[in-house]
């Protein structure tokens, strides 16, 4: 009997040495690279380099390796590829020079999942599907937003609720991130909802918690551990089932707003992106454009997440480096005092003549860093960058924190310094490498929008209060790396000017 066990143990041995083998013959035929492949570090079988990358910042650890390996380098995450494009030479090649080249995004399992069926929303589509819908939002929000002198006055109007809520803590220290947050995504909400909410509305504040959760993890380790490994995370527990989640609960509240409006549908006075898209699905019945129910869904959740997550971010980093420049926010009060006053409502037009405080807005975003790295792209054909060859079907990640703090194209890329955008004689200039919208054919969308909303609640903003932080305490610039940079959670006194 025992030498039957034997011959059997021995049999599942060399079974599981068989298998061994086959798998590393797969990973080291798939780890092949062609010639003059770009360089990386030495990764795991199977595994590659995704316990190389530092969790909490990610962006800086892939910055460090542009030192080691050049502005091309690869990434291995799981058995998958990733070419990471750094510098804003390099950058500036792949999204703009080779911009036809590097615009559909690659396969993901985790928006797979997310993005169930044909749809696949403004951010994940690729092809006739994509520029179809870009253009279909792009004019929509100049319709509802930019071309409306009404946004200008919706803004100021929001921005007056957000001076309210403010003012309720009576110089008491709080936490300004739920303030800012329901105020941005009030503008947003305006242009796809045709309505905003009440600060105090419980709907509007799940919303804008599913918001958050799944912004942070669709940016996090378990995100990139789902998509290396999609069939085993499918089937564990874990942080990375709240994306799924999130992204449900998201999904069924735009479908009870989608509803709402089809109650009400007037086609000869659209009210806003719902309405405009509703309209359009029945004068185009060619599914193949994304015009229907279910990819209205999923575009509405990426101009919510877009349209909110960003913008609200970079004022929470606006504040906080306010707070720790006094000198700087003093300088900027002065400016606004002088050109507007402190009771006039601020307007677009003011922006020429407050070159100072639009500077100190561009270098709160550089610094802010609000999306260190870039959506996936995927190479359309075999291609070269930086004197690589990046076959057809590669992903490529332009990694946008190497472009805002890349030491040859700002003075002081590690300082908060407003001088980054002014001449000799104080007045504004633009930068090519300032890319917080990212650039070329897959530059964010709202960019116009979220400028006016920058500018408008900031100013706004900075006339009515002086902003501090409590006694001795150090706020801090490092931040929470998901989707997007999150500050961490930070206090401040409100002063009435």
């Amino acid at each position: 009997m025992w030498l039957c066990d034997l011959f059997l143990w021995l049999d599942l041995r060399g079974m599981l040495l068989f298998i061994f083998a086959f798998l590393l013959v797969v990973y080291f035929l798939n780890k092949k690279d062609p010639p003059n492949f770009p360089p990386g570090p030495l990764s795991l079988p199977l595994l590659g380099n995704i316990f190389n990358i530092e969790s909490k910042q990610p962006h800086i650890y892939l910055t460090k390796l542009a030192d080691v390996y050049g502005n091309v380098f690869c990434i291995r995450l799981g058995r998958q590829k990733t070419v990471f494009v750094s510098g804003w030479k390099m950058v500036k090649e792949a999204i703009v020079t080779q911009a036809d080249n590097f615009v559909d995004r690659p396969y993901s399992p985790m928006v797979t999942r997310i993005y169930s069926g044909n749809s696949a929303g403004l951010f994940f589509s690729n092809g006739n599907v994509w520029r179809k819908q870009r253009r279909f939002a792009m004019a929509t929000l100049r319709t509802f937003g930019l071309a409306k002198s009404s946004m200008e006055q919706s803004i100021c109007e929001e921005s007056h609720h957000l001076q309210e809520a403010m003012e309720k803590e009576k110089g008491e220290p709080f936490d300004p991130v739920p303030l800012l947050n329901d105020a941005v995504a009030n503008i947003i909400c305006q242009i796809v909802f045709g309505r905003r909410f009440d600060y105090s509305d419980h709907n509007f504040q799940t919303m804008l918690k599913n918001l958050t959760e799944m912004a942070y993890l669709e940016g996090s380790i378990w995100a990139l551990l789902y998509d290396a490994f999609p069939a085993l995370m499918k089937r564990l527990p874990g942080p990375h089932n709240g994306i799924f989640s999130s992204s449900k609960c998201l999904e069924a509240s735009i479908r009870a707003e989608i509803e709402r409006h089809k109650l009400d549908l007037d086609p000869s006075n659209p009210r806003d992106y719902i309405d405009t898209f509703l309209i359009e699905e029945k004068r185009n019945r060619n599914s193949e454009l994304g015009f229907d129910n279910g990819n209205l869904v999923l575009c509405c959740l990426d101009l919510f997440l877009a349209g909110s997550e960003t913008t609200s971010k970079t004022l929470q980093w606006g504040l906080i480096y306010l707070i720790k420049n006094p000198h700087i926010q003093d300088k900027v009060q002065a400016e606004i005092d002088r050109v507007i006053g402190q009771t006039r409502l601020p307007r677009m037009a003011d922006r020429p003549n407050l070159p100072y405080t639009d500077a100190v807005i561009h270098e709160i975003q550089r610094m802010g860093n609000i999306v260190p790295l870039n959506g996936l792209r995927m190479a359309a054909k075999d291609t070269t960058l930086g004197g690589y060859v990046i076959p057809k079907g590669t992903s490529v990640m332009p990694n946008l924190t190497s472009v805002l703090f890349d030491k040859t194209e700002w003075e002081t890329p590690d300082t908060f310094n407003p001088g980054h955008f002014l001449d000799a004689e104080g007045k504004f200039v633009r930068r090519n490498a300032f890319v917080p919208f990212s650039a070329g054919k897959r530059a964010c969308l709202g960019e116009g929008l979220a400028r006016m909303e920058l500018f408008l609640f900031v100013v706004s903003l900075c006339q009515k209060f002086y902003f501090s932080t409590l006694d001795g305490l150090e706020l801090s610039t490092e931040g929470v790396i998901g989707a997007t940079r999150t500050p961490y959670p930070f206090k401040i006194y409100a002063h009435a000017r």
